[in-house]
């Protein structure tokens, strides 16, 4: 499924650290770099693209932009999971930055990311501390603080790439399209309005019928599943964020009704609104 993280376009990144017991979010993807941390999970499964692996004690993957990866409890034994992951805008670092001469290996780093990276051990001992306290700083300091651990990772040695360069192909030929992105940009901004499918297709010069067609093909969802999955992940953000109701959260993401917003929230996300925030008790900054 289409992750909609509930980062904003004033964010540099999003931080969040927990401890859990077992892996319950499902495969997916989105638009977003990602870094994920875990500790004291020997056995669970973790999926990045067309790779599949246990994973031993310690792991730290990064993921690239619309790259379908997840985590399984798999043989996992542990009841303290230790996760921690940093998610960025794919944008944060653009071209013309990234090509100058000192910035260099951070770009071949991000690269690289498409297929998914998974570091060493002694990578990621000399990390973890870092990550692990990167909330500690200012925000200012946080994104330098940021910065370096992607400049360290850039120098790693025995870096594994883990998903095939042909899978790769696959779904950036299915999901590069300038008509998808106007229509989730304009979804994104006027989330919390009605939208309806023939204001959509006028936007992106389509008939209704063929725009069906087209979002369906290009996102593997529905009209209708793609907009509800954009307000899903604006209302996980102020479950996270705020002491909101469920009611007022259902009504600023714009579900008509609150019955409506539990009913769609616990088929994509599997558990109810309150069962989430209660889950993401964790430590959580944007910065």
């Amino acid at each position: 499924m289409k992750e909609i993280t509930p980062l904003t376009q004033n964010d540099c990144f999003t931080f969040f650290s927990r401890t859990k017991k077992e892996f319950n979010f499902p495969l997916h993807y989105h638009e977003e770099y990602e870094l994920n941390l875990i500790v004291n999970a020997k056995g669970a499964r973790r999926v990045v693209g067309d790779h599949m692996d246990s994973i031993s004690d310690m792991e730290l993957v990064l993921v690239g932009p619309n790259l379908p990866h997840a985590w399984f409890t798999h043989e996992c034994k542990s009841d303290m999971i230790k996760e921690v992951t940093v998610q960025w805008h794919k944008d944060l670092f653009d071209d013309r930055f990234l090509s100058r001469n000192q910035l260099h290996a951070i770009k071949k780093l991000l690269q690289k990311s498409i297929n998914g990276l998974s570091f060493s051990e002694e990578t990621i001992k000399s990390i973890a501390p870092k990550l692990l306290n990167i909330d500690q700083n200012t925000g200012f300091d946080s994104v330098i603080t940021f910065m370096l651990i992607l400049r360290e990772l850039s120098t790693a040695n025995n870096t594994t790439t883990l998903s095939s360069r042909a899978y790769h192909e696959t779904i950036s030929n299915s999901y590069n399209s300038r008509r998808i992105d106007k229509a989730f940009d304009f979804m994104n901004k006027n989330y919390h309005s009605p939208i309806q499918l023939k204001e959509m297709a006028k936007l992106v010069n389509m008939t209704e019928v063929s725009f069906s067609r087209f979002i369906k093909k290009r996102t593997g969802n529905t009209f209708i599943d793609s907009l509800n999955n954009i307000r899903l992940g604006h209302a996980c953000r102020m479950l996270i964020e705020t002491t909101h109701t469920i009611a007022e959260i259902s009504y600023k993401t714009g579900f008509n009704n609150i019955s409506n917003f539990n009913k769609v929230f616990k088929k994509k996300k599997g558990c109810t609104p309150s069962e989430f925030r209660l889950n993401y008790q964790g430590t959580r900054i944007f910065i």
